[in-house]
């Protein structure tokens, strides 16, 4: 298998549980209660979403992330 890079939105939901989004797979995500956990999920999400979807073409290209206070 070729190695690729994701980035990957990580947040923490009400109930406890970590929540990953891949930026460049729409729809694909998981979650667990440890962040370990919550990667080697989101590594098997990675995997089967481009199983299925054998040709893959990025949708769009990771610039950054902000934090904006008003």
């Amino acid at each position: 298998m070729n190695h690729s890079t994701f980035n990957v939105i990580i947040e923490k939901g009400l109930d406890g549980y970590l929540i990953s989004e891949v930026i460049e797979l729409p729809g694909c995500h998981t979650q667990a209660l440890s962040y370990d956990e919550l990667i080697e999920r989101t590594k098997e999400a990675i995997e089967l979403y481009l199983d299925v979807k054998n040709d893959y073409e990025p949708l769009n290209q990771f610039v950054g992330l902000q934090r904006v206070e008003i």
